[in-house]
């Protein structure tokens, strides 16, 4: 029952090494989807952003404005830690829940949790094994620039707001260099799926 973490950087490629593994079968619990779950209209996490940050985080169907409060928290390092209070704790609950339910469904499965704040939040837990998804900083603005429609002012400050990429790769068991051609990454991907049970044992053995 491998308990895999797949981290990045914004613009990393994270996603596609994510769609690879899913095809070869493994389960993804996906951090950013239960972010949105957990920020439901009804929901508690919902209301705490409102009664903490302004009811103007919502919509006027109720749902939240994601610009709205990205606008609000970024760059506010106090903001940022009020909100993670709020959503961390939900998040954790209901990854921890998904990941349970899925070795429950198949006791053999390899469930990889996509998590993007795994250095700042989860680093801790008992992975099994670290996949870090890379690609040099200048590409990953040239892809916010070039796919994503950001200008270049606010794809560095996105990047620039992140932990270094040095300290994500310190953490990492598993680089998935994402820099070349999609073709290179999902090579890359299988070869890891191939030797899974290898890289995870070397983990288990080192200092």
């Amino acid at each position: 029952m491998p308990l895999v973490a797949l981290t990045g950087g914004i613009a990393s490629g994270k996603s596609t090494i994510a769609r690879r593994l899913a095809d070869h079968g493994a389960v993804i619990v996906d951090a950013d989807q239960l972010v949105r779950e957990v920020q439901q209209p009804g929901s508690p996490v919902l209301a705490a952003i409102a009664e903490t940050f302004g009811e103007r985080m919502l919509r006027p169907d109720g749902s939240l404005d994601r610009a709205a409060l990205g606008s609000r928290v970024f760059g506010d390092d106090a903001a940022v830690a009020q909100l993670n209070a709020i959503v961390h704790p939900a998040v954790r609950e209901e990854s921890t829940r998904r990941i349970e339910e899925a070795f429950e469904a198949d006791p053999a499965a390899v469930v990889v949790y996509d998590v993007p704040l795994l250095v700042e939040a989860r680093a801790d837990a008992p992975w099994q094994l670290i996949i870090v998804a890379h690609a040099p900083e200048d590409i990953r603005l040239r892809r916010l620039v070039e796919l994503r429609g950001m200008t270049e002012t606010d794809a560095a400050a996105r990047l620039a707001s992140q932990v270094p990429d040095d300290v994500r790769l310190a953490i990492a068991d598993v680089v998935i260099d994402t820099a070349g051609s999609l073709d290179s990454t999902e090579r890359q991907v299988d070869e890891l799926w191939t030797a899974l049970d290898e890289h995870i044992a070397r983990r288990a053995v080192r200092p």
